[in-house]
């Protein structure tokens, strides 16, 4: 995937609230980009942080800034949690994830459970596969990327539905979309939320798939480069908790 145009560096003065942030640009001028990342975004919130901003393509939209990435322990971090759907699309088309193959028809964000959606439904003529995507950024330091970086009960309410699909006789995936390139495999944050955690493992005893992709993430765009194995239990090392 690329950016349709060229990003703005700037540094990361703080983030305010869950939807803010406060950047510094070349020569000086401060702005506020929107991000719709929800998480805590621990690791990866750092004031002086080196970022890169979108412009942002609606003229009447209030913040004209969108937050894409930021530089965490030396890596750039994809932090735009709309892109990992993209990705996703373009790496089943193009054959790069291979467990999501021989499908006829990819459609994104079709109405199933209770008033959700699925971020990518698969069809063929005689099989359906129900795609939920998520964006992992956190990692604990050591290569571990973890999954969620704050409570999340709709993140735990879309394992239900998958479930759901997955009684009644289609196949259902967990995808995850890992934005950084120092991951080497993948778990749950049992630490942050314990919930969601167990909501996991009991998925997959019922037949929900996981899936675990790494993606790099440069300037010019994002590609997903190679599958993970994931663990899918406690990490092994502590969590890093301070932004």
């Amino acid at each position: 995937m690329k950016y349709p145009v060229a990003l703005t560096e700037g540094i990361l003065i703080k983030r305010e609230k869950r939807f803010l942030v406060h950047v510094e640009l070349p020569g000086g001028e401060k702005v506020i980009a929107h991000t719709n990342n929800t998480g805590t975004m621990l690791s990866c919130n750092t004031p002086g942080s080196k970022c890169w901003l979108s412009p942002a393509n609606n003229p009447k939209r209030k913040l004209k800034w969108t937050y894409e990435i930021v530089e965490s322990d030396g890596v750039k971090v994809g932090i735009n949690t709309s892109v990992p759907n993209k990705l996703a699309e373009e790496a089943i088309l193009n054959g790069a994830i291979t467990e999501l193959q021989g499908y006829n028809n990819l459609r994104r964000e079709v109405k199933y459970g209770k008033n959700s959606r699925i971020d990518i439904l698969l069809e063929s003529d005689n099989s359906r596969c129900w795609v939920e995507v998520k964006n992992v950024t956190l990692t604990d330091g050591n290569g571990t990327a973890l999954f969620p970086d704050a409570v999340t009960a709709r993140g735990l309410k879309h394992l239900h539905e998958l479930e759901n699909m997955v009684e009644q006789g289609d196949r259902a995936v967990m995808l995850y979309i890992v934005q950084r390139s120092d991951a080497v495999q993948f778990a749950t944050a049992d630490e942050i939320d314990p919930k969601y955690a167990a909501g996991l493992k009991q998925a997959m005893k019922n037949g929900v798939e996981v899936l675990c992709y790494r993606a790099e993430v440069l300037v010019d765009g994002v590609e997903i480069v190679e599958p993970l194995e994931a663990l899918c239990q406690p990490s092994p090392t502590s969590i890093k908790t301070t932004p």
